[in-house]
């Protein structure tokens, strides 16, 4: 029995489309690795052993552009510091940049450090996992990580297809077609993400829209920890960043929470530190991935009149955040968010999104309680990951890696945040506190300006971000 020719392309289109359906499913709702989205133990520290770190690009009267930067000059000293290990876990690693625009050479210095500890102590172990964006995923080696593996570092880059996928209608189809090509021996399209990056390869491009990414950004050592929002990377070189910098048992947490990264690519043990008897009255826990989400809307919930939630944010877009933050301006809790105007990325104009259109739903729903100051970017990006919830009693701090949107908070990027809960008058909450309130206020620099849409109505560019939310198809 012959079976027509058009017969035959609708049981083969049902058959693509069922094993689609399949493929789609599977790797939207298959398990985590183990030991991701993580929840550590609440250890105790002193106030002395916890410090909270900035850079902040700003204008001074004049409107002459200024910058203050902790961040990386302390993960320099710490490198110094350390005797048995460092372990790096940092999203972006790299020099490129834009022909024609000029950054500091961050990712020289850390290579220069790193270097030169090496030789000074060939033995100790060093340790550095990143995500495949710094070679544009595969399409050229980097020399910043070719370096390191020349010195001795252990180097991997995430493999990150056993994570959820964040973009499925499109992951399905680049799992069932493209991803058996490879990522092609040498590019031919222009570096899309830097000028003076190498050429890059269609495959990867393709690799590069499955929106996967390993965001995290810490540094360990046998001393002490950074967790940061901030990357080792030129062209971030004038972002807006916060970070924290602990000792103790959390070490440890940190620890295990790389090695369960760097085993999605390799097998190696890391180090531990040897722990201590805590003693001190602020609680620390190490939280990532879907466990930030957990503890940010718990807080969030938690609040009641006469609590202050201040955020410090480059994206602020999920839906269960937004929510909770408009049901506490509802119990008259007030809101106080700073949020990039998502109009740049290094140097490349953006079109508002997500925080135009999220922004202006928050202020209509917020019951007068939410207010919000736009950070007064130039070509840099208020890069910050920050929440701070004043309470009478204790007061609460969420800080990392992770924006406040679905890919990072839900299980789909790889985020670490630190939590800090302590009294009002700790030393750590009044730096925090202080933080914000110089931004918000502009005391001693132009910082932030009033929140405007600037004359122009978000009702497109938010049924576009809504559209996004739904076919989960966007960068953020």
């Amino acid at each position: 029995m012959r079976i027509s020719k058009k017969r035959l392309a609708v049981n083969i289109l049902i058959v693509f489309l069922a094993v689609y359906l399949s493929v789609l499913l599977y790797h939207t709702l298959k398990p985590l690795p183990q030991g991701i989205s993580y929840e550590g133990e609440i250890h105790l520290v002193e106030d002395k052993e916890i410090e909270f770190l900035e850079d902040t690009t700003y204008k001074d009267g004049k409107g002459n552009q200024k910058q203050h930067q902790e961040i990386i000059a302390r993960m320099l000293d710490e490198i110094d510091k350390a005797e048995q290990f460092i372990v790096i876990d940092m999203f972006l690693f790299n020099s490129d940049t834009n022909d024609d625009q000029t950054y500091p050479k961050i990712a020289e210095a850390f290579m220069d450090k790193l270097v030169q500890k090496k030789q000074k102590n060939p033995g100790i172990k060093l340790i550095f996992i990143t995500d495949p964006v710094n070679t544009t995923y595969y399409s050229y080696p980097s020399p910043e990580l070719d370096k390191l593996k020349s010195i001795g570092a252990k180097v991997v880059e995430t493999n990150m297809e056993s994570m959820p996928d964040s973009n499925p209608l499109y992951s399905a189809f680049w799992r069932m077609t493209i991803k058996w090509f490879g990522h092609g021996a040498k590019g031919h399209l222009p570096n899309l993400l830097a000028d003076s990056g190498p050429d890059v390869s269609l495959r990867s491009y393709l690799n590069l829209l499955n929106v996967k990414a390993n965001h995290r950004k810490v540094l360990i050592t046998d001393k002490s920890a950074i967790v940061s929002s901030g990357n080792i990377h030129n062209a971030s070189g004038y972002h807006s960043n916060i970070a924290y910098s602990v000792k103790g048992n959390i070490i440890n947490d940190l620890l295990e929470t790389e090695e369960s990264v760097y085993r999605l690519m390799d097998e190696t043990t890391f180090p531990a530190v040897k722990k201590t008897k805590e003693k001190g009255d602020v609680k620390l826990q190490l939280l990532t991935e879907g466990k930030i989400a957990n503890h940010v809307l718990k807080e969030i919930h938690n609040t009641k009149k006469g609590d202050t939630i201040s955020i410090g944010m480059l994206y602020l877009a999920d839906r269960p955040v937004m929510e909770e933050l408009i049901a506490a301006a509802a119990r008259n809790v007030d809101i106080r968010l700073i949020l990039d105007p998502n109009q740049n990325s290094f140097g490349n104009k953006k079109a508002g999104l997500p925080n135009i259109p999220t922004s202006a739903e928050l202020i209509k729903k917020g019951n007068n309680h939410i207010k919000v100051r736009w950070y007064n970017t130039g070509m840099e990006q208020y890069h910050s990951k920050l929440m701070l919830i004043e309470k009478n009693k204790e007061n609460v701090v969420i800080a990392g890696s992770a924006n406040y949107t679905r890919r990072n908070l839900h299980d789909l990027n790889l985020e670490t945040n630190i939590k800090i809960v302590a009294e009002p008058d700790k030393n750590i909450m009044k730096e925090t506190e202080r933080y914000f309130n110089k931004l918000w206020l502009n005391k001693d620099g132009d910082y932030t300006k009033n929140y405007s849409t600037e004359g122009e109505l978000p009702a497109f560019r938010y049924l576009l971000y809504r559209l996004q939310r739904i076919l989960w198809f966007t960068t953020y």
